[in-house]
């Protein structure tokens, strides 16, 4: 993939009036890339997790290209978006199920065999799905996101997009994770392999999570994460305000809460996510 990155680079700081045919073939190189999963907006490695920044610069320069156009309707609605990031569409060979009902999957999405998505359901460019994920009805997988094998986005979860600064770390969610109903996970954080996130978590890069079987804390620290140890059970919790006029009205404030790690019960309690699938 060296090729197609000095392709892209060399459009950086590009007028996008200055940005002609040959800028377009080497965005829809990408867009090609991307949905086969030969490129990635984040890698995992030893050290960790690692944003590619010329990936999601790639991204951007499509953005810079496009055209604003009317989209083929659906019945009586009727779209308007950048030429430069159309639907993707899938053919039975992909071995995604996209259940009828309202989703959409923008071009440029990697969505491994044997994803399903529920409708209505978004994914958004440079997002990227492990084999076996099931996307619930209302869940955004927002740009960029990385989300990995046998996960479960729960009904209207969502998966905050991560495009700019392009150093950033998008939201990672690793394999057989499960994002319940109505989380939120922004701002770059991971959630760690087999984590649970009970309905109503909402992560951002400025809470501070407890945990209370290892009686420590965990929160973002510079251009760190926010990162959900494995096998974690997190949820919804709240802590005493120190404001006087707070104390006087018993007011707290929402914090997310490890209230366990994944044994044995919770693997039961969580097996019929393999019969959805």
């Amino acid at each position: 993939m060296s090729d197609l990155r000095a392709r892209l680079e060399r459009w950086a700081g590009v007028q996008a009036e200055d940005l002609g045919d040959e800028a377009r073939r080497d965005f829809t190189d990408l867009l090609a890339a991307l949905e086969k999963g030969d490129v990635r907006a984040a890698s995992p490695g030893a050290g960790g997790w690692t944003a590619n920044a010329w990936v999601k610069q790639g991204i951007l320069l499509g953005f810079r290209l496009g055209r604003l156009v009317e989209m083929e309707p659906a019945g009586p609605l009727h779209f308007f978006d950048k030429d430069t990031v159309k639907p993707r569409r899938f053919g039975l060979d992909d071995g995604v199920r996209v259940v009828p009902g309202g989703s959409a999957v923008r071009r440029g999405a990697h969505l491994a065999r044997g994803v399903v998505v529920m409708p209505p359901a978004y994914v958004n460019i440079g997002a990227w799905v492990g084999a076996g994920t099931m996307i619930d009805s209302h869940a955004l997988v927002g740009s960029c996101a990385q989300v990995g094998h046998n996960v479960h986005v729960s009904a209207a979860a969502q998966l905050g997009g991560v495009l700019e600064p392009v150093g950033a770390l998008p939201v990672i969610v690793e394999d057989e994770a499960l994002i319940g109903g109505n989380c939120g996970v922004y701002e770059g954080t991971i959630v760690g392999r087999r984590a649970v996130l009970a309905a109503g978590v909402v992560l951002t890069g400025s809470v501070t999570v407890y945990d209370l079987p290892r009686q420590t804390t965990y929160r973002r620290q510079g251009a760190a994460p926010l990162r959900i140890p494995e096998n974690a059970v997190v949820v919804p919790g709240a802590r005493a305000s120190s404001d006087p006029f707070a104390r006087e009205h018993g007011l707290s404030l929402y914090t997310p809460v490890i209230v366990k790690y994944r044994d044995e019960k919770t693997d039961a309690a969580t097996a019929l996510e393999e019969a959805l699938r």
